[in-house]
């Protein structure tokens, strides 16, 4: 039997999924991957709340007023990768779970980076999604939809003690 070996997108895609399962965030986990042009990557993230904001003291919920629902709190995981790349990331690949938001859109233009590969557009007739493609258009920047999904099974196994 051949092994099965993942190509540069499988790989980086299910590396943005790894991520996504640090999220909290209980009804969309999202991950993010930054590579330069050597395949190396230089920035990773997931959605989540900025640091030293404790996740059992702000809203997770999607319900409510502005101030009680995780909207106002939450950095988008893109936005994560950037802030937490050990370089610039000018003309880099973003690889993300989900199409990116209009905000995110901002960051990615803004940081330079040149592609996006992404899986899900699931909100792709939302006016977020919608601003978003424009602007990453009008900048030039490359958007592919992978042509198939990626599942990451995660078995996390305490050691038996001898």
């Amino acid at each position: 039997m051949k092994n099965k070996i993942l190509n540069w997108d499988h790989y980086f895609m299910a590396m943005a999924h790894l991520s996504a399962n640090r999220s909290k965030d209980p009804s969309t986990q999202v991950g993010a991957v930054i590579v330069n042009d050597e395949n190396r990557i230089v920035g990773i993230g997931y959605n989540g709340f900025p640091k030293g904001c404790d996740d059992h003291v702000f809203p997770w919920g999607r319900e409510g007023e502005f101030l009680e629902k995780k909207y106002a709190y939450v950095v988008h995981a893109e936005l994560n990768a950037i802030l937490n790349a050990n370089q610039l990331v000018k003309n880099c690949t973003i690889y993300v779970s989900l199409f990116p938001c209009n905000e995110c859109a901002k960051a990615i233009i803004q940081s330079g980076i040149k592609k996006i590969v992404f899986e899900s557009n699931k909100y792709k007739d939302s006016n977020e999604v919608k601003a978003s493609m424009r602007m990453l258009d009008a900048a030039g920047v490359q958007h592919t939809q992978l042509d198939s999904t990626i599942e990451v099974n995660i078995t996390v196994k305490k050691p038996e003690n001898d």
